[in-house]
């Protein structure tokens, strides 16, 4: 398994959406934008399902995904396994978590799911000699 190094977390967490790509079965894919995202450990990332419609159909027929995040011309992306759930603590917090937020946004957001991916692999996507290359 690969992990999240802290140059990586570090962007993760101060940028304040990223893109979440996934494929369907016969390999569409799908791009959305993700506000509801946290770092679980230096493997997992845990983001909250507000509006998954065709994300979540992709996710069950192939749960492979793509998160790519960026500030400037420093970028990267993670990709991995994705398992889907709508129980158990980190549903919990993360439903609190959106709940919270959507209350002082004033707009009735509620999770519906919460889809753990399992870090496989994170890549450098800064324009430059290390563009594509796997992060160590």
């Amino acid at each position: 398994m690969a992990k999240i190094n802290a140059d990586v977390k570090d962007l993760f967490n101060k940028v304040k959406t990223v893109m979440l790509a996934t494929a369907d079965a016969d390999g569409m894919p799908n791009a959305v934008p993700m506000g509801a995202k946290t770092i679980i450990d230096d493997e997992t990332i845990l983001l909250g399902d507000q509006f998954f419609n065709k994300t979540l159909a992709n996710l069950k027929a192939n749960p492979q995904a793509s998160i790519s995040f960026w500030e400037g011309m420093t970028g990267y992306q993670i990709k991995g396994k994705v398992e889907v759930t709508n129980e158990g603590p980190l549903f919990e917090t993360m439903a609190a978590f959106v709940a919270a937020e959507g209350k002082k946004l004033g707009l009735p957001l509620k999770t519906k799911n919460v889809a753990l991916l399992k870090v496989e692999a994170v890549y450098n996507t800064t324009p430059g000699p290390k563009a594509g290359t796997l992060v160590e």
